[in-house]
């Protein structure tokens, strides 16, 4: 685990823009630069000259509190009462409109008629999501893979239920999850409130064959019966509880950011670097074909879903799509079937396909908010992509070929100075009271990158060579495509 830096009331710049000596590393990563491509690197690698005080992020500093290792619960996960402590030094407990968010969009098509916020709605969700009872064997609350420390996920490849069982999927961050108009990768739940009641039932997550399992758990509790009154006006129940994380969850926004800032017209609140990034994102790069982000869009995703072609290393989805129908089929279908086909089989990479049967959505994965990219590592729907140039490498070659891959997945022919721009622009959408742990991220990404950049291929990215011959055995790939 990370050891956090604690800083109060410091003013510091969030740092992106590298030093020379570790932009030229990540350049020559893989093989090495020539020509005009090493000349722009080595004009764009020093640090921006400015050095403007950052935002007063005083009442941010404590989540950069030391995880250290005694106060570990279960999993791996942040103890629930230290997760708890933290979280109230930087979460609002209030039901208004979050900042960042337009008032009338957020009452009128984020908050549920039927589940209008309040301080005591918030309040019994904030209790049952760090509630370990809510598992069937005690060991797991929904913090436990969507931990206060770790960016509201895990940080790990895949998420570890009961009885130490992994699943199939990168846990999504609970951060600005209200946001989206489905929930899940594979946009399985279409409301916060259905989501949350998923994991309590699924059997390698928390374990309760039935919902009302998990609320006679808590059911006699004395607490809970008061809250669950003061909140719905019943006694402690499935829907309630549900509607109640949910209500928890509608507090998680954190759009705060650098680029937040600079798009409010403070020019000094993006380096150089971040700047340039932003516009090969709009430009060059393509990023904002999927990723839009403005104002009325603040995530930068468009909700939809693509096959990038992550899976397609190592699955045939023709074979996996077979198999999903027959189980669908057999089972009628239902919601919990596609849960569990979703987190515990191999036709998890199926993504979208298993909730709508549309072959055009084999492979198929929620476009990601970029939203705190710093802190929810590592990236894609099994965490297979430790880094944001892992990211940007994988994209860059065009992804990988397979019959299924979405028709705006091409070849960028992105420069390594370009690659780390781009970085630095994603770097810049994490919220302030990440800070700490973004400079800390971005140190590590950087030193993983230096030594090992494995979805680098430059002949791919470059046009040099096209998939088709690779898969005939007309062209190497192995050493990064010619070492570019």
């Amino acid at each position: 685990m990370r050891t956090q830096s604690r800083r109060t009331g410091s003013r510091k710049n969030l740092r992106i823009a590298a030093g020379a000596a570790g932009l030229m590393a990540l350049a020559a990563c893989g093989g090495r630069e020539e020509g005009a491509d090493a000349q722009q690197a080595a004009q764009t690698a020093a640090p921006s000259a400015e050095s403007v005080p950052a935002p007063d992020v005083e009442a941010a500093s404590p989540a950069s509190q030391p995880s250290v290792a005694v106060n570990l619960g279960p999993h791996g996960a942040l103890a629930m009462d230290a997760q708890i402590e933290r979280l109230a030094k930087f979460i609002p407990d209030g039901a208004a409109a979050p900042a960042g968010v337009d008032p009338i969009a957020w009452s009128g098509l984020y908050v549920p008629a039927d589940n209008a916020l309040s301080p005591d709605r918030i309040a019994l969700g904030r209790k049952l999501y760090f509630d370990p009872r809510l598992s069937a064997d005690g060991t797991v609350a929904c913090a436990t893979c969507h931990d206060v420390s770790r960016g509201f996920t895990d940080q790990r490849p895949v998420s570890e239920g009961i009885g130490d069982q992994l699943g199939r999927r990168n846990a999504p961050t609970t951060l600005n999850a209200a946001l989206f108009q489905t929930q899940f990768l594979d946009g399985r739940a279409p409301t916060l409130e259905e989501q949350a009641k998923l994991p309590v039932v699924n059997p390698i997550e928390m374990g309760h064959g039935r919902l009302e399992d998990a609320v006679a758990a808590i059911a006699d509790d004395a607490e809970y019966q008061q809250m669950f009154r003061a909140a719905y006006d019943s006694a402690p129940n499935g829907d309630d509880l549900a509607k109640a994380i949910a209500s928890f969850e509608r507090t998680l926004i954190f759009l705060d950011a650098p680029f937040d800032r600079y798009a409010a017209g403070d020019e000094n609140a993006m380096s150089e670097q971040a700047k340039r990034g932003l516009a090969l994102f709009n430009g060059k790069a393509r990023c904002v074909s999927c990723h839009m982000i403005n104002a009325s869009n603040p995530l930068g995703t468009d909700n939809r879903f693509h096959n990038i072609g992550i899976a397609a290393r190592v699955k045939n989805f023709e074979t996996l799509a077979r198999q999903a129908l027959h189980a669908l089929a057999e089972s009628g279908g239902d919601i919990e079937t596609v849960d569990r086909l979703a987190l515990e089989t191999d036709m998890s990479e199926l993504g979208r396909f298993i909730v709508t049967k549309d072959r055009g959505d084999i492979g198929a994965f929620k476009t990601s908010q970029l939203r705190n990219l710093a802190v929810t590592a590592p990236y894609m729907h099994d965490g297979s992509l430790t880094t944001l140039w892992d990211v940007m490498d994988h994209y860059n070659k065009g992804g990988e070929a397979n019959p299924f891959l979405d028709g705006g997945i091409e070849p960028l022919a992105l420069t390594e100075a370009e690659i780390s721009d781009l970085v630095a622009f994603m770097f810049a959408l994490t919220d302030y009271r990440f800070q700490d742990e973004a400079e800390q991220a971005l140190a590590a990404q950087m030193e993983k990158a230096r030594k090992q950049r494995p979805f680098r291929d430059r002949a791919l990215a470059d046009r040099e060579i096209f998939p088709f011959e690779a898969r005939i055995g007309l062209a190497d790939t192995s050493n990064g495509g010619g070492g570019k």
